[in-house]
């Protein structure tokens, strides 16, 4: 059975499934698609139910759970991982609050917002911080850096490998919306997560969940077995910062959800549903064991 899959060029992704659609696991029986993509455009593709399986943004999920279930492996959860708000000067937390920022050269009020997507997870994130920081720009997530550089967007909010470039750039942090989330909830902060399509029988459902915990499993026995493949999606980043990147994203809630994970995913969604961030979601979130 073939099935079409998404999920994006990064090191954490291409490192949990490279095992997976090369078949150095035992995927009972399943091919795979592959498409590509950034985080942004898989969450649209799962708007529009797409993909038999994709990787999407847990705030994007809210929007697509009409369409998809969540699997209890392959997600990017933790403790340290979240999205970071950059600018190329000083610029404080009090400042930002109060939607106005001081450059050396001019004062700027309602400053411009670089964001990797609406319906990311740092975007979400960054409402949660900062309701009031309203005026923002999408764009690819590996172009924030150089807008800010560029002067295109007064602050950035990046995400993924950028957390390690950033300051090689002469960038500085404002803020770890991470640290901003686990302080205030004392849990991982949910960021991406895998879904396979409803329309999907439930036995092929747990078939994909199986071979993609395999697969992460896999990954971690031998950790520079998809070395090449890794480095052939990665963003001209050396082998350090990839499996720095690896390391900061795929961990205990990438190999299964467990209790601990699910109560972070549940603990987002009560909060934005409170705060108006999305809307309510009537679907069962989780895969039926």
């Amino acid at each position: 059975m073939k099935l079409t899959i998404g999920f994006s060029p990064c090191p954490n992704d291409t490192f949990i499934f490279d095992a997976l659609i090369h078949h150095k696991i035992d995927t009972e029986g399943l091919d795979f698609e592959v498409f590509y993509d950034d985080v942004e455009t898989l969450n649209q593709k799962a708007f529009r139910g797409e993909l038999d399986i994709t990787k999407l943004s847990y705030h994007a999920f809210a929007y697509a759970a009409d369409k998809y279930i969540l699997l209890d492996a392959g997600s990017a959860l933790g403790f340290g991982v979240g999205p970071l708000l950059i600018s190329k000067s000083e610029v404080s937390i009090s400042g930002l609050e109060k939607n106005e920022i001081r450059h050396p050269e001019s004062e700027i009020r309602n400053p411009l917002i670089g964001i990797p997507g609406k319906y990311t997870t740092a975007n979400f994130l960054l409402s949660l911080a900062f309701p009031n920081a309203t005026n923002k720009q999408e764009l690819v997530f590996s172009d924030i850096e150089n807008a800010v550089l560029d002067g295109r967007v007064d602050v950035g909010l990046i995400i993924h490998e950028n957390r390690f470039t950033y300051q090689d750039k002469g960038l500085h942090k404002i803020i770890d919306l991470g640290d901003y989330w686990e302080k205030r909830t004392g849990c991982a902060i949910p960021l991406g997560g895998i879904v396979a399509n409803r329309n999907l029988p439930l036995n092929i459902q747990h078939k994909i969940n199986r071979v993609i915990k395999r697969s992460v499993e896999f990954a971690f026995a031998n950790p520079k077995s998809g070395l090449e493949y890794i480095r052939s999606h990665a963003q001209e980043m050396s082998e350090e910062v990839m499996y720095k990147h690896i390391d900061l994203y795929v961990n205990k809630f990438s190999v299964d959800l467990g209790v601990e994970g699910k109560k972070a995913i549940k603990l987002l969604f009560d909060t934005a549903l409170e705060k108006g961030i999305i809307p309510e979601v009537s679907e069962g979130l989780f895969l039926n064991p």
